[in-house]
């Protein structure tokens, strides 16, 4: 199969890219690399250096012959689409639609697309693990890009025919994460540790996410471009909960030293619990995570303190 990964030179881009050759399928990335960096991908994989907005893409796409595209470039930052609604809009929802009419024309049978568990915002404790059909309610114009960017999904697919899947992801982490911005807490935390510098928890640390490692993240959308369960959401998760108090406790005896973190305010546009049911992945995809938290923090923990010691 071959396939155009957007923003496959990012952090979960360059993940997909080397799972799908792994398996026999024909990968390219299309990245703008304002994010995304060369040298996260293989020397000689195939990269096009365009932006999703730019009016040359249906050519390219067209040109390239494409079975399929995973749409994972964006802007991904909570904090910075409340900061900069228009400029988040433009980059995820405009971003999308250019996909989608590049896809239309070009005869691409298929779209996945990577959405987020903020699509849900702040869920009542009693309704965790959320399920795919939980009321959508986003805290952040991030989220709400998201949200947005599916609705074009569901009807290009009802006007055009156009195959989709929406995977809704909890919090990924791994290495090559934020190398350009786009850091989760455990890649934020992970680098701090690795330079020896303080971590700071925002909030009471109570707060907990589903934390799944960036390759089984890469499983999971090799699955969604290849399932009978097509024009379905999915969570890739899993299913689990981890407060930032129990993530510091495992990320110290990853390190071999315990870790004292500051405190900070709460941050505005942050969900305070989440979890993902991951149940109609596993059935629809044929898919489970197979990653743990200590052996995925471990991987990450490792890349920082490597790049730390190049430096």
């Amino acid at each position: 199969m071959r396939v155009l990964i957007t923003g496959g030179a990012g952090f979960i881009g360059s993940h997909l890219m080397r799972y799908l050759r792994a398996q026999g399928d024909e990968p390219v990335a299309l990245d703008n690399l304002s994010s995304g960096r060369r040298e996260h991908l293989e020397p000689d994989m195939e990269l096009i250096e365009m932006d999703v907005r730019d009016e040359r893409l249906a050519g390219v796409i067209a040109t390239g012959q494409y079975d399929a595209i995973v749409h994972l470039a964006g802007q991904t930052l909570v904090s910075y689409s409340l900061e900069e609604p228009a400029i988040d809009a433009d980059s995820n929802i405009i971003g999308m639609v250019r996909v989608l009419e590049a896809a239309r024309q070009s005869g691409v049978k298929r779209v996945v697309f990577s959405s987020t568990a903020a699509a849900y915002g702040d869920v009542p404790e009693r309704d965790l693990p959320i399920k795919e059909a939980h009321k959508l309610a986003p805290m952040s114009f991030y989220g709400l890009s998201k949200v947005t960017a599916e609705r074009y999904l569901e009807l290009y697919h009802e006007c055009f025919g156009l195959d989709y899947v929406v995977l809704r992801f909890a919090n990924v982490y791994g290495e090559r994460q934020g190398d350009g911005g786009e850091g989760g807490v455990i890649s934020i935390f992970a680098r701090s540790v690795a330079e020896e510098k303080e971590i700071t928890i925002f909030g009471d640390g109570e707060q907990t996410r589903d934390f799944i490692y960036a390759g089984d993240i890469a499983a999971g959308v090799a699955a969604a471009l290849k399932t009978t369960q097509a024009n379905v959401v999915y969570n890739l998760s899993t299913q689990t909960q981890t407060s930032l108090r129990e993530l510091v406790d495992v990320l110290s005896e990853v390190a071999g030293r315990r870790i004292i973190p500051k405190y900070g305010p709460e941050r505005p546009g942050d969900i305070y619990k989440s979890a993902l049911s991951n149940a109609r992945a596993r059935r629809g995809l044929c898919w489970k995570p197979l990653v743990s938290l200590e052996e995925g923090l471990r991987r990450t923990y490792g890349y920082f303190v490597e790049k730390a010691d190049k430096s």
